[in-house]
């Protein structure tokens, strides 16, 4: 059974910065984080495909996030620059074992992680 296990949440000021990984059981082809807001549906925020490094990113956080993979580790990071409120989120990391489309979507991914919070204050 697959498993995808997201670690790096926190609780931090405006304008800072954090990281978030996920590890997976197996290889996958397309790994993402999405996330969620308190009364939000869950949004995609930046894909990878783990084959060729190509990216994706939401237009929310294109410039301040960076989403990378270390093949060896079978581990995806996001790093999180700038941070905003409007951030804040439990992040929830995806895969897949096929090419994900984008625009990010929910139905795309087979695999999910349990989340991991980020809170972000003014």
């Amino acid at each position: 059974q697959v498993q995808l296990v997201e670690s790096g949440g926190d609780s931090l000021q405006a304008g800072g910065s954090l990281t978030l990984s996920c590890t997976a059981s197996e290889y996958m082809k397309s790994m993402a984080w999405f996330r969620q807001g308190p009364g939000k549906e869950r949004e995609g925020v930046a894909l990878i495909y783990t084959f060729n490094h190509a990216t994706y990113y939401d237009d929310s956080v294109e410039d301040r996030f960076t989403i990378s993979h270390d093949k060896a580790k079978k581990r995806m990071y996001l790093q999180m620059n700038s941070l905003k409120p409007e951030d804040s989120g439990m992040y929830y990391c995806a895969a897949a074992k096929v090419t994900a489309e984008v625009p990010l979507k929910v139905a795309g991914f087979t695999y999910w992680g349990q989340g991991t919070q980020v809170t972000v204050s003014s």
